[in-house]
């Protein structure tokens, strides 16, 4: 067994009544929490009294292997479980819910798309709407919130309510719950059934809770109702890595547990065995900023350690070529490219560094899904600009942009068709100006529109594009959809940039199309060798992850990109309890180092100026120290 520290002990000694355990990065709260379970059945409690529920399936099967490791060669029937396993067994018990009863995610996006479709709501990316409309639902079923009250972010209040209603009669009809009624249909079990209520809480007298900052407020009171009346309920988290907000998860109920639960012992895991002295000097820098946080003295003792990184780079391509180059020194000097993580803000800012990856032939493995550049909407609008202004009209093509910006031309309009020399349907300027031949109005937007094609007709792409966006409106039309889906006007720009700046190298529309397609198989391969590697390969593959997915992980070479304003923190954080958690997200990645963390960010990005992050101020001294620069 492995020697537990002193902070170690006390936490693990805890017997009777609730407590809770701050365990900050790195800590052995696993540990912890594996030992206090032998410890609780060495004290004569019966195994299978024992609940201990976790966040994800892969956290609970660590969890119980770690336990019947230590305890090896007894088996003992302690329950391990996320918290939908073990309401859908409580429901199981009760109503004789099978499987089938459960709605699949992929069906949840299905039904929502065939709403979105019958509803006839008007949207560019139907993936993007269903999750964000999804994570919505999920929002107003957690938090118990009446939906005729409740404002949507993603779509009209009125739009999203029918949306919700429909969606609710759908699983009506199917006789479906999805994983968040599992947490209603639970808590009102519990609420009116005090007989079953009562038979749980004698099943499970001892409660164990992971990563308990994660935890939302309709899943403790589950939790709550369960412990009582004895409330042997031993939670261990770290609010300062709370950072699943838009889940429902609040840092606040982990800050007001000894108000719930007046006398619970509290103890304090301080001592970071993952990270060198001066990655934890720096991390809780940057996180002692926050002011609804636990004080904590955080400290390792591995205090040789290179000191961190802070750096600016001229521009993304400079920092990607830093990142590439600092790998392949790494891995020349032994480091496996399994102890090496790039981690980025969002999946968005993933595909810079995947792209530079594949360039250099350098494996790695995505933990997040990262859609294709050239699959957005956006970038398919683009290239049928750039495929009509060159003569082919195909009317695909054309029914795609010709409304962006609005320019009035119906259907109908492109209904005077002719066949090209492949038998594909295709649009004449000559059959629309026909069409509207007693319509001036309309003559004069469709001679405009033929004008802006002859005009970009010889320009290279990115020429082309800039054209478009500037000259003939397309970025006006941006901003008009993203104000009508509530969308942030500077994420679509942004996506807008970030396509016309791959652009910038091809001469041509074939060349950049060639490049798209290398991509793109690329990308593929990387998915299907990636879906059917064996364990035994991962050594050999760099990590690419968000901030989010890295949360629980840990490598011995971390870079942190693109830690500027608007990104890190991100720019929908305005309120002071969003900056606050966009400073908490920014610690858990600064976390994951073990022994050299390199912190980047951009001077500019797409010939716009960039600002460091604020997140950066209190780690001036390394900025400043370091004196260098990607053009260095």
């Amino acid at each position: 067994m492995t020697e537990l520290s002193f902070d170690q002990q006390n936490a693990v000694k805890h017997m009777n009544g609730p407590a809770m355990v701050l365990a900050g990065p790195g800590s052995g709260k696993t540990l912890v929490i594996t030992s206090r379970i032998r410890s609780l059945i060495d004290h004569g409690v019966r195994p299978e009294r024992i609940l201990v529920i976790t966040f994800t399936n892969a956290a609970a099967r660590q969890m119980r292997a770690r336990f019947e490791r230590m305890t090896a060669p007894s088996r003992y029937r302690v329950t391990f479980g996320t918290f939908h396993a073990i309401f859908f067994q409580i429901l199981k018990h009760a109503y004789h819910y099978t499987g089938e009863n459960i709605l699949r995610d992929e069906e949840r996006y299905r039904i929502l798309a065939s709403i979105a479709a019958s509803m006839e709501i008007s949207c560019e990316d139907l993936r993007e709407w269903t999750g964000e409309v999804s994570a919505e639902i999920s929002r107003v079923k957690a938090e118990q919130l009446p939906i005729d009250y409740y404002y949507s972010s993603s779509c009209p209040e009125e739009e999203f309510r029918k949306v919700y209603r429909a969606y609710a009669e759908q699983l009506r009809r199917m006789n479906r719950i999805d994983f968040d009624d599992m947490m209603l249909c639970t808590y009102d079990l519990f609420h009116s059934r005090k007989d079953i209520l009562a038979s749980w809480q004698r099943q499970f007298q001892y409660i164990l809770v992971d990563e308990f900052q994660d935890i939302n407020a309709l899943q403790y009171k589950i939790v709550r109702q369960l412990a009582a009346p004895e409330n042997n309920l031993f939670i261990v988290g770290d609010d300062d890595q709370s950072i699943y907000r838009f889940r429902g998860s609040r840092p606040e109920i982990m800050l007001n547990f000894q108000k719930d639960y007046q006398g619970a012992k509290v103890f304090r895991l301080s001592e970071n065995f993952r990270s060198t002295a001066p990655i934890v000097r720096s991390s809780v820098k940057v996180i002692a900023e926050n002011k609804k946080r636990f004080g904590k003295k955080l400290y390792s003792h591995a205090q040789d350690g290179a000191p961190v990184e802070v750096m600016a780079c001229r521009d993304p391509e400079t920092e990607y070529l830093y990142v590439v180059n600092s790998i392949r020194k790494c891995m020349k000097e032994g480091v496996p490219a399994s102890e090496i993580a790039i981690l980025t803000r969002t999946n968005l800012g993933a595909r810079g560094p995947a792209r530079k990856l594949m360039e250099f032939s350098i494996p790695f493995c995505i933990k997040d899904s990262v859609p294709l550049l050239y699959d957005h909407w956006i970038a398919q609008d683009f290239l049928a600009y750039l495929r009509i202004r060159s003569g082919k009209m195909e009317r695909g093509d054309f029914l795609r942009v010709c409304n962006r910006p609005n320019r009035y031309i119906s259907r109908e309009g492109t209904d005077a068709a002719r066949y090209s020399a492949d038998r594909r349907i295709c649009v004449s300027w000559t059959g629309l100006r026909a069409f509207y031949a007693q319509k001036d109005w309309m003559l004069e937007r469709i001679v405009q529109f033929e004008d802006d094609m002859k005009m970009i007709r010889n320009m290279r792409p990115f020429a082309a594009i800039n054209f478009l966006r500037r000259a003939a409106g397309y970025d006006d039309f941006l901003r008009e959809y993203a104000d009508r889906r509530r969308i942030d006007q500077g994420e679509l720009l942004a996506a807008a940039d970030e396509i016309q700046d791959s652009a910038k190298n091809f001469d041509t529309l074939e060349d950049w199309l060639k490049d798209i397609e290398s991509v793109r198989k690329k990308m593929e391969e990387m998915r299907a060798e990636m879906q059917f590697r064996s364990p035994e390969k991962e050594e050999e593959r760099v990590t690419l992850a968000t901030l989010h997915s890295a949360k629980g992980l840990e490598f011995r070479e971390v870079f942190l990109l693109d830690v500027n304003e608007k990104i890190i923190p991100y720019k929908k954080a305005s309120l002071e309890t969003d900056l606050e958690e966009e400073r908490r997200l920014f610690y858990v990645g600064m976390t994951r180092a073990k022994e050299n963390l390199h912190i980047l960010y951009l001077k500019e990005q797409y010939n716009k100026k960039m600002e460091p992050s604020r997140f950066l101020d209190c780690l001036r001294e390394q900025a400043e120290g370091s004196g260098r620069t990607g053009s260095d």
